[in-house]
């Protein structure tokens, strides 16, 4: 499922319109975006949970060469899925 396809769904299990259900799902993702982005977790009982973890700076290798390089730390980003979603997912 792509985007548009998402707001169409929402949009007609929600029964509103399409541009409404896109307005807020951006809303939606704008905000997770900016909590995350800023150090704060997004938690979604049931869902899951938003957050940044810590990558540690390391060694890598360029595989078409074979030269070593030195890989910088990094923040990533995290989802950890509720256990209603895990439910869910391990029951279909």
């Amino acid at each position: 499922m792509n985007k548009q396809e998402l707001i169409d769904a929402v949009a007609s299990d929600a029964g509103t319109t399409k541009n409404e259900a896109e307005q807020t799902i951006n809303a939606v993702l704008a905000t997770i975006l900016n909590e995350v982005a800023a150090g704060r977790a997004v938690q979604l009982i049931g869902f899951g949970t938003f957050g940044t973890g810590d990558r540690s700076a390391r060694t890598g290798r360029n595989p078409a060469t074979g030269e070593t390089l030195q890989i910088a730390a990094a923040k990533t980003v995290k989802f950890t899925a509720g256990k209603a979603f895990k439910d869910a997912v391990n029951q279909s």
